[in-house]
């Protein structure tokens, strides 16, 4: 008999119709700053490369914000409501006392959470007449996400995906060109900053924060192009919170009460999605749940980096943002976690760490393969390498409580699914995969 938590589920009809804003409830948060004048950056400064309503949304302190109707229904195909589950076999071959859940973003056909920003981002560009989209990508999930999307809206899409990821992913790239999209390993000979990148670092494994700037170059030189961000910035996580509000209701329903909850964290749209609106009850003061980010050793921003002022991309383009950073020119080694293989961290994100509202570790890359292949062995979903960060704070968090017996209720967010990253896991269980401390 299966259990009435095993698979907790919503109807269609409770897909959230409003985004979450943690802008409207941290205080004190400090503006962007213009990278010429040091001052405040106004709307403009944003709208070279952003449409008129992402810029809105980006300066917003709205608590809730209408999700339009289209996205809304739109949101069907990418498997909203996603289903919380209970990882029974997994609190088994653990022996822990604690209960174990995780929230299935792998199920979207995008494999991914990123479709949820990137179907609202291409919806209000095709609002505001624009033809091309251009993006950057890590491990291929976000590109992915945007190039079908902008296929709903007629939009073209040129993306830059970083080198390590294009030569260690390639079937990430077919699915780009399978929905339509342009795709040139980052840095590429196809922008000024990328031949400069080149020409300095001709062996480099590129960045994110090279790959945002090549797309920000392209976004800057025509009016009816614009740049699309899969995350850091308020916007990406404001879209990204139909993932924490559906775990809510999700919760709510089955009667559980989370005591943890665990994501993993690069730029921080996964993290932001499945926590910022636990993180709202928490300053209401109705929850005392204890909130973790989980990111690599290769890319620590928030567990080795500093709270001050930089800029998001490698040349220096967009406006300075307050974030926990290793530096805009620091490129880490490479990892199959492509997506979190990023300088700094969501202004919003490093603003609930600094003000102590989660918390935050940091994992070698075979340590969190090591929990995947757990994963994958007990409860049959092959995660994604970024997922996997997750999955190891929750088996460490079980593994605690083993130890101490103490019944906790642990909450992860499984951010997609990883069977086209199944080289990593080669080289995992064939003793070949580099550490990336």
């Amino acid at each position: 008999m299966i259990p009435k938590d095993a698979r907790v589920s919503l109807d269609v009809e409770e897909i959230p119709k409003r985004w979450y804003n943690l802008a409207a409830d941290v205080p004190g948060l400090e503006p962007p700053l213009n990278p010429v004048t040091g001052e405040p950056a106004k709307p403009e400064d944003f709208s070279q490369i952003f449409c008129k309503e992402i810029v809105r949304q980006e300066g917003s302190t709205r608590r809730f914000i209408d999700i339009p109707e289209e996205v809304r229904d739109n949101l069907i195909q990418l498997n909203r409501p996603s289903y919380l589950q209970r990882a029974y076999r997994l609190e088994r071959a653990l022996k822990t006392p604690a209960k174990i859940y995780f929230k299935r973003e792998d199920g979207s056909p995008l494999g991914s959470h990123k479709g949820n920003t990137a179907l609202a981002q291409a919806y209000y560009n095709a609002e505001d007449g624009i033809h091309t989209l251009t993006t950057e990508t890590g491990a291929g999930q976000w590109g992915t996400a945007l190039a079908m999307v902008s296929n709903m809206f007629d939009i073209d899409t040129t993306v830059f995906m970083v080198r390590g990821s294009y030569n260690q992913k390639p079937m990430r790239k077919t699915l780009m060109h399978m929905y339509g999209a342009k795709v040139y390993s980052s840095p590429s000979e196809y922008t000024e900053f990328g031949r400069r990148i080149l020409k300095e670092h001709p062996d480099t494994s590129g960045s994110l924060g090279i790959a945002i700037s090549e797309a920000c170059e392209l976004a800057v030189k025509d009016e009816s192009t614009c740049y699309a961000l899969g995350s850091v910035l308020n916007h990406v996580m404001l879209h990204q919170t139909v993932i924490g509000l559906e775990a809510q209701a999700q919760m709510e329903k089955a009667e559980i009460v989370p005591d943890v909850m665990i994501a993993c964290a690069g730029g921080g749209s996964n993290f932001a999605g499945f926590t910022f609106p636990e993180i709202h009850r928490k300053i209401q003061g109705r929850s005392e749940c204890d909130i973790v980010a989980v990111e690599p050793k290769a890319a620590p921003s928030l567990t080795q980096g500093e709270f001050r002022y930089d800029f998001g991309d490698t040349a220096g383009m967009t406006p300075l943002l307050m974030m926990y950073t290793l530096g805009h020119d620091f490129i880490p080694k490479g990892i199959h976690a492509g997506g979190l293989r990023y300088h700094g961290m969501s202004p919003l994100v490093s603003a609930a760490y600094e003000q102590g509202l989660c918390r935050a570790v940091s994992y070698d890359q075979p340590e969190t393969f090591e929990a995947g292949v757990l994963f994958a062995k007990h409860e049959g979903i092959v995660p994604a390498p970024e997922s996997n960060h997750a999955i190891k704070a929750a088996i460490d968090e079980a593994l605690r409580c083993r130890a101490t017996g103490e019944e906790k209720t642990i909450v992860f967010c499984l951010s997609g699914h990883g069977l086209v990253d199944l080289y990593g896991y080669d080289q995992y269980m064939e003793g070949t995969l580099p550490s990336s401390a």
